[in-house]
């Protein structure tokens, strides 16, 4: 599996947990299944909304931008290419920042955590990770 590929299967994993709690957030899921954690607190806080939009539909838009780049940044042709491995370790990059301050939130403001937010923000660090690795190495190939 390429770095690539395994961005988009990282990023396919996004999609399913931010689209489970904008369904959620929306109304079409009565109740989030969490073993841990209070996702509900968190998810109907007033800190759930950013900018007219749930936090969740937020990532997922960020989450579906991270598929379709490395869809495309998988193709032979493009499987190098600089740019595109700098515009992922951009937009990851952002996602960390953005998931550290809502766990902040949940930690320090809430009072509560969501084990899907959590996961989720895990799941950007193990992406900037990757998208970095990725950098480097079509850096060194340019």
């Amino acid at each position: 599996m390429t770095r690539r590929q395994l961005l988009v299967l990282l990023a396919v994993i996004g999609v399913g947990i931010a689209l489970y709690l904008t369904l959620y957030k929306i109304g079409v899921i009565g109740v989030l299944s969490c073993t841990v954690g209070s996702c509900e607190a968190v998810n109907t806080s007033k800190w759930s909304v950013f900018l007219g939009l749930p936090v969740s539909a937020w990532g997922l838009l960020a989450y579906v931008a991270l598929l379709v780049i490395a869809l495309i940044g998988g193709t032979e042709a493009r499987e190098q290419s600089v740019p595109i491995a700098k515009i992922i370790v951009a937009l990851a990059a952002w996602s960390v920042l953005f998931s550290a301050w809502l766990t902040y939130l949940e930690l320090f403001v809430i009072h509560a955590i969501c084990i899907w937010c959590v996961t989720s923000a895990l799941l950007w660090v193990v992406i900037l990770a990757v998208s970095i690795a990725d950098l480097r190495a079509v850096s060194r190939a340019a």
